[in-house]
């Protein structure tokens, strides 16, 4: 018999009161009866948000029978709770016992929703690998995992095999030469580096078995079959946020049970013929890459280098020569000004499929067939832009974050096969200065004369004739900064704020020992801040948080690579 077509109901107790409870189709319902047997409140629950059914009177966390009766069968599902300053919706996991008039009809009603789970709910995850970064954010990661997320797990039946990791890169090594086989999807407990890593694995293997060269900047790459899932626990949590809505562990873990899947764009960054990194959030040249520069020359300080750094990059008032090459997307579908949002359910996004995937057979899995390696995505006419720039940025997403909710492009798309070019021109401190505060209030950071914003499909940025020289040199240096705060990354014995303060003196030291009389003053912005330093006339690309060691590049979207354990950001304003 379909689940369709069966109706269970009957007349249940919550406590003292009576309900009609009701499940048929895709809800679960329960109407409050009173005396005069007149409806009152009803409660409805998708049957797809359901976490479990357990016997009994059970405890949320502890799943401890409180009272074991022939009669009470307690069932958990997914609550949302108001929308804390305009953010998304944050989920907490709901319950309620309920009370039935003989044993036979609570097993009726257990079994039939059981089996209405199952029916659908048919992608829920059985079997995750999960990773743990014990040095992430406030050192909480493995706190946050077994006391908020494995008794959820447990709760909906899943089982997790789970490896703390102990050094940089090691998530990504272990998905791409472990055997994986079993598991429905890969978590990160951690931040954005975490994310990065997990994606970089997947990604990477996924191309490995499917005979694709990563390194080809112009192959079709195989969209991913293992999903990706976030607990937030980081100094940085912007995707988790662009994605959900809220940087909420509980709220990611409900995601991952009821086996939400959201597709997302992906951006591949390469160097002439070799692959640099993979990007979803932002690759941004100029101040963004000057910030992150600089935070990484004062890691003791803590997630209070980046405040810091911003003000004393600000205070350089810098711009940068360079040549900017994009090729538009079609401006008929979605423009980066339409003062739109991507949401849960997103049109845009959800009429892309057949776009990017024009070949696809809508009868089989499009992550886990081989899709043509032709890709006509890049054809098309490329426009140039070149002068002195503040900034250079591309993203994915909004890129929305707690201190900028609306992002970096706030009509940005998760899943459309395009990303969102923002070019900053030079401009004076005042000017700039507006720009990046309209980032943190309602309005339009793109209404200003010196800034533009373009809907891409790929880019390339190269510098003006005469400053390569000085951009081999200016990326040596800054090789050096990543080099050594990777160091301190994978050794976590030299993570604590002593540690990394001591090494900071060494190498402050070593490097007045060293080098020409030319290198010694360069490096004195270690000490009196950048802008003490000598002028530079090349910036570095900020991807994702990490400095990539080259300054001409090209990027390409590749639309709905992966998939992430969720559904977008739900709108806080529907009922």
């Amino acid at each position: 018999m379909e689940i369709d077509s069966v109706r269970v109901e009957s007349s249940l107790w919550i406590g003292n009161k009576r309900y009609r409870a009701f499940l048929s189709g895709w809800y679960f319902r329960w109407t409050e009866i009173d005396k005069r047997n007149r409806e009152k409140k009803t409660i409805s629950v998708p049957v797809s948000e359901v976490i479990g059914v357990k016997e009994g009177r059970v405890e949320i966390q502890t799943q401890k029978k409180v009272e074991d009766t022939d009669l009470d069968f307690t069932l958990f599902y997914v609550k949302r709770n108001s929308s804390v300053n305009g953010h998304g919706l944050s989920w907490s996991l709901g319950r309620t016992q309920f009370c039935c008039p003989s044993r036979g009809v609570r097993d009726q009603w257990i079994t039939q929703l059981r089996t209405a789970l199952k029916t659908h709910s048919p992608s829920r995850p059985h079997r995750l690998l999960v990773f743990i970064n014990p040095f992430g954010g406030k050192k909480r990661g493995k706190q946050i995992f077994h006391s908020l997320v494995a008794p959820l797990f447990e709760l909906a039946g899943i089982s997790s095999h789970v490896v703390v990791t102990e050094r940089a890169n090691q998530a990504r090594d272990y998905i791409l030469k472990k055997d994986l086989t079993g598991f429905d999807g890969v978590i990160c407990v951690g931040g954005d580096g975490m994310f990065s890593e997990l994606l970089h694995g997947v990604i990477g293997r996924t191309q490995q078995e499917a005979g694709v060269s990563e390194h080809d900047p112009t192959v079709k790459l195989q969209p991913c079959d293992l999903h990706i899932g976030i607990i937030p626990a980081g100094s940085t949590d912007c995707v988790c946020f662009a994605t959900v809505g809220i940087n909420d562990p509980v709220t990611s873990t409900l995601h991952i049970i009821i086996g939400d899947s959201q597709p997302l764009d992906v951006c591949s960054v390469h160097y002439q013929n070799t692959l640099v990194r993979y990007s979803v959030s932002m690759v941004g040249y100029g101040f963004y890459g000057d910030v992150l520069a600089e935070s990484e020359r004062h890691r003791w300080m803590g997630p209070l280098r980046y405040d810091y750094s911003g003000c004393m990059v600000y205070l350089c008032n810098r711009s940068y020569p360079g040549l900017v090459q994009y090729l538009p997307a079609d401006s008929h579908i979605s423009s980066p000004r339409d003062k739109t949002r991507c949401l849960s359910g997103c049109r845009v996004c959800s009429e892309s499929k057949e776009r990017l995937f024009p070949h696809f057979d809508s009868s089989s899995s499009l992550y886990s067939t081989n899709v043509s390696q032709y890709s006509s995505e890049l054809e098309g006419e490329w426009v140039t832009i070149e002068g002195r720039f503040k900034c250079v940025s591309l993203t994915c997403m909004s890129s929305s974050c707690p201190r900028s909710p609306k992002g970096l492009s706030p009509s940005a798309h998760l899943a459309d096969g395009t990303a969102d070019l923002i070019i900053v021109r030079e401009t004076n401190p005042l000017g700039f200065l507006t720009y990046l505060h309209r980032h943190t209030n309602k309005q339009d950071q793109f209404d200003l004369p010196f800034v533009e914003v373009h809907r891409v499909k790929a880019v390339r940025f190269s510098l003006p004739p005469g400053e390569e020289e000085e951009e081999e040199y200016e990326e040596e240096d800054d090789r050096e900064i990543q080099t050594s705060a990777q160091r301190e990354v994978e050794d976590p014995e030299k993570l604590s704020s002593s540690n990394i303060a001591g090494r900071s003196q060494q190498h402050l030291a070593g490097w007045k020992e060293k080098g020409s009389e030319t290198s010694r003053l360069k490096r004195q912005g270690f000490v009196c801040g950048p802008c003490c330093a000598k002028p530079r006339s090349v910036s570095v690309w900020n991807c994702d948080g990490e400095i990539l060691p080259h300054t001409e590049i090209s990027c390409r979207v590749h639309g709905q690579l992966v998939r992430l354990f969720a559904r977008g950001i739900e709108d806080s304003t529907m009922p």
